[in-house]
């Protein structure tokens, strides 16, 4: 039977070369293990990686899974941090290869191939002094951030990146390939709004463009302290939606630029982007250099399309713990807490980030997208990175315990959330979300074909479990 079976997948593997231009590869090929490589360094061995140049050959792919009953799993970057980009004995569909742009400066708006990073697309589109926005990642591809939602450095002024989605081109289940937009499938383009890689493999992406050129922006690093957290949280919630920010609570890493006498103490790692008027900017930004004399002040004009470095550092070298979730406010007391579980922390690194959303992001209807947090004000990232395996309870624990104590009421995004059971990726999709994504798996992938992902499992006919 065995024999039978491994027979049976060399023949299926066997047509797949012959069928498709793009690159098979298998682990007996030398670039297998450079192939099936992920972010996170999960270790994962797919029975073949197969890299398809348009969306005819995803289209193949695609149908070869549903009828051998082989596990599919999608790549557009690589960047989950479950690992859902790669698959044990499966079939790893990696989108990389597809990286075509095609920019209409006219009507501002582009479509952009699923296996571009957000780098690649920034700087292609910044030749003509337009952005979509994406996240704070260069290296993150497209595809994954897109299908999430999308929470990054024009987030406020602009929304979300689904908030420019115009339209995608998808392969759906069953092996055809639809052009989904408001027209066209509007309840599926409800869905890939928010909903993940549950409804099909995106493979083209048309956005509307904004005009962002020059900017005003970069790195401020700070003492971390009760009064420069909570005055950085109160001044990005009330700064003008052209201001988008990112506060690291950590304990400074051997960064050259900092004097060596402040690795390992707890710092205010800021990012900061306004995407407005230059001069205005400058402004902005003053009141956030005030909390404190700046360990480092890296924050100056600039082109957008500059604004992730060139090259991109590779995967972070070891093993997470994460806890992501929305909280109302971050106080004096709350900052206090942070800063003494971060300095109490034995992992090599542990950070609390902090993202103040608002803006362009709340003005969109809840339940216009399958995104349904626009109210939430700010976004929590707990995240321990630790050396060994046997270390992941306690790291966990206090992960845990810290975002009991900062108020974690069991709501998530899902970008940014692990392997961490089905029930939290319930808690991504709030009210009656959950119900409608069931109904819309349901139509389009009912056997769930595509699984390796923040499942949403398709409801039964009878509208139960």
């Amino acid at each position: 039977m065995q024999n039978s079976s491994i027979t049976t997948t060399e023949l299926w593997i066997s047509k797949l070369r012959e069928e498709l231009d793009g690159e098979v590869i298998t682990p007996d090929d030398d670039s297998y293990d450079e192939a099936r490589a992920v972010y996170y360094g999960i270790d994962r061995k797919p029975d073949v990686i197969v890299r398809p140049t348009d969306s005819n050959e995803v289209a193949y792919v695609v149908s070869v899974a549903r009828d051998t009953g082989t596990e599919l799993a999608v790549r557009s970057g690589g960047h989950s941090i479950a690992g859902y980009g790669s698959s044990d004995g499966g079939i790893v569909l990696d989108l990389s290869a597809m990286k075509g742009v095609h920019v209409d400066t006219k009507q501002r708006t582009v479509w952009a191939h699923a296996g571009l990073t957000a780098s690649e697309l920034t700087r292609a589109l910044g030749e003509h002094g337009l952005a979509v926005g994406f996240g704070d990642n260069g290296s993150v591809g497209i595809g994954g951030i897109t299908l999430g939602g999308g929470v990054g450095f024009l987030s406020r002024n602009h929304g979300l990146t689904i908030d420019s989605l115009l339209a995608a081109e998808l392969v759906t289940a069953d092996g055809k390939v639809l052009r989904v937009d408001a027209e066209n499938h509007p309840d599926l383009f409800w869905a890939i709004r928010g909903g993940g890689g549950n409804f099909g493999v995106a493979t083209r992406f048309q956005f509307g463009l904004h005009e962002v050129d020059e900017i005003v922006g970069g790195m401020l690093i700070l003492p971390a302290t009760t009064d420069t957290i909570a005055g950085f949280v109160e001044l990005a919630a009330g700064a003008p939606d052209e201001l988008s920010t990112i506060a690291n609570v950590m304990k400074a890493p051997p960064m050259p630029f900092l004097p060596e006498e402040l690795h390992g103490q707890v710092i205010l790692f800021g990012l900061l982007v306004y995407s407005g008027d230059p001069e205005t900017g400058e402004s902005v930004v003053a009141p956030f250099r005030e909390l404190a004399t700046p360990l480092l002040d890296k924050i100056e004009p600039g082109r957008y399309s500059g604004i992730y470095e060139e090259e991109e550092e590779g995967p972070p070298p070891g093993v997470f713990a994460v806890r992501n979730f929305f909280v109302d406010a971050i106080d004096h007391a709350a900052a206090e807490t942070i800063v003494e579980q971060v300095n109490a922390s034995t992992a090599s690194m542990a950070v609390t980030q902090i993202r103040v959303l608002g803006g362009a992001i709340s003005r969109v209807p809840d339940d216009a997208t399958a995104y349904a947090h626009r109210r939430q004000p700010i976004m929590l990232n707990i995240a321990s990175m630790f050396q060994q395996p046997d270390e992941a309870a306690a790291h966990q624990a206090w992960v845990s315990g810290l975002a009991t104590a900062l108020g974690d009421k069991g709501t998530a995004y899902v970008n940014f959330i692990g392997d961490e059971g089905n029930e939290r990726v319930r808690q991504a999709y709030p009210g009656h979300t959950w119900d409608r994504l069931r109904e819309v798996k349901h139509r389009y992938d009912p056997t769930n074909l595509f699984r390796v992902n923040q499942n949403i499992p398709p409801a039964s006919p009878e509208g139960g479990l």
